[in-house]
């Protein structure tokens, strides 16, 4: 059992208690809501739904690896809850708080879990320092949402982010935030099926054309959900890096956007022989990585089992569940 996992969220006990304390202090009141769930309530209006069980226990999230054959997972907080309708000062706190939380619970069970850290993105500067903090504490990536308050990811100013994520040479893992849905994404599970891979393609595209990626060569980017649409899309992305007017789009590329393709990593949550075979085609087995998204319904309920049933080799699964994740979060 040495597969590690490298999409998986929870929300450690200490958070919750710190925000029964004096969360009212920062902006978050965490609310009691029918039959003991709880949520957070954050002070612009944001009010998120109810954590799962599975965000907050620890037995159980041992358990069900367990059961996957899934030696290790590095844990990332729910991006739902980052908070970035705060004011800069408490937002910068609050990131804090949910890092020291998943710090101390990982340290705990330092065999069966690693952990990425957070960042308050509303302010660059002090994005990079608690990303510093946290490497220092033993972090081994960070993870950030696809859009700061609906702004793509690629055209919020983040350059001494970037920077800090360059020089500290961790994986920087782009995921989704929807925490309310768009009205036509709020019946079918849209948000979810639709909407999530939607937003990590909006990321993506934004820093390939905005240049962040030309700016910052060495950014190590992990697209969540197989990169969304991105794969599907890529020929439409270069089309329209050729045929418009660049001035007009603010296109600032200086490849076709297929060629950054081989540039990112891309977690295997897709659900779907012909789609994981394809973006095996598509990049190269060598820069997926397996991925769950536990405890959430998206998520792949056995991802060892996934990678088997789409028939590929043992080989191509030991690179995918050990050894891409072991060197990109140099876990040895």
């Amino acid at each position: 059992m040495t597969a590690v996992d490298v999409h998986a969220h929870f929300v450690p006990p200490a958070v919750l208690e710190t925000l029964a304390a004096k969360g009212g202090e920062l902006g978050v009141t965490l609310l009691e809501k029918a039959a003991g769930a709880r949520c957070c309530r954050f002070d612009d209006g944001l009010e998120v739904r109810p954590f799962l069980p599975g965000l907050l226990d620890v037995g159980a999230r041992l358990g069900e690896m367990d059961r996957q054959r899934v030696q290790r997972q590095i844990l990332s907080v729910w991006t739902d809850i980052f908070g970035y309708g705060l004011d800069a000062a408490p937002c910068q706190t609050w990131h804090r708080i949910l890092n020291d939380g998943i710090a101390e619970l990982c340290a705990a069970r330092p065999a069966r879990f690693s952990w990425m850290a957070s960042a308050p993105l509303v302010d660059d500067a002090a994005a990079a320092r608690e990303l510093e903090r946290c490497v220092d504490g033993g972090a081994v990536g960070v993870i950030v949402t696809a859009n700061v308050q609906g702004r793509n990811l690629g055209e919020v100013p983040l350059d001494e982010f970037w920077s800090a994520c360059e020089t500290l040479d961790v994986p920087v893992f782009v995921h989704p935030s929807l925490p309310q849905p768009l009205p036509r994404a709020e019946k079918f599970s849209l948000n979810q099926t639709c909407a999530y891979t939607m937003d990590t393609t909006l990321a993506v595209g934004s820093m390939i054309l905005s240049g962040t990626l030309d700016r910052f060569p060495k950014l190590r980017l992990l697209l969540s959900h197989g990169g969304g649409n991105l794969p599907y899309l890529i020929g439409r992305f270069d089309r329209m890096h050729d045929a418009a007017d660049r001035n007009a789009t603010g296109d600032k590329a200086a490849e076709p956007p297929s060629a950054y393709l081989r540039r990112f990593l891309y977690d295997s949550i897709l659900h779907s022989r012909n789609a994981l075979l394809f973006l095996r085609e598509l990049v190269g087995a060598e820069r997926i990585l397996l991925g769950g998204d536990a405890p959430f319904p998206p998520g792949d309920p056995d991802p060892l089992a996934s990678l088997e049933q789409a028939g590929l080799d043992p080989e191509t699964i030991d690179l995918i569940a050990v050894t891409n994740p072991r060197r990109e979060y140099g876990l040895g």
